[in-house]
């Protein structure tokens, strides 16, 4: 499966059923070759979008529970917000 292929499928909470949105990057441990997390959108500030941050919530890949055709199965807990600046260079 391809990052390509990722960003088109719809990452679902397995709790509460709520979309958190398209896998918008991957995190991956560079030793191991492995991804280790997936990163959704989040909602942005005013400012953040003038500073071109993407505000994202990282779900470490054990919190992925299927992947189907067209959704993302994920079991978070109440997890916080991880909001990292991203640059698109």
């Amino acid at each position: 499966m391809t990052l390509a292929e990722l960003r088109t499928k719809e990452v679902i909470d397995v709790h509460d059923g709520k979309r958190l949105g398209k896998v918008m990057d991957l995190e991956f441990c560079i030793v191991d070759s492995r991804i280790t997390a997936l990163v959704v959108p989040t909602d942005t500030s005013f400012m953040q979008s003038l500073r071109g941050e993407k505000c994202g919530l990282v779900i470490p890949w054990e919190d992925v529970c299927r992947i189907g055709d067209d959704v993302i199965l994920v079991s978070t807990q109440k997890k916080e917000k991880d909001c990292r600046a991203r640059s698109d260079d």
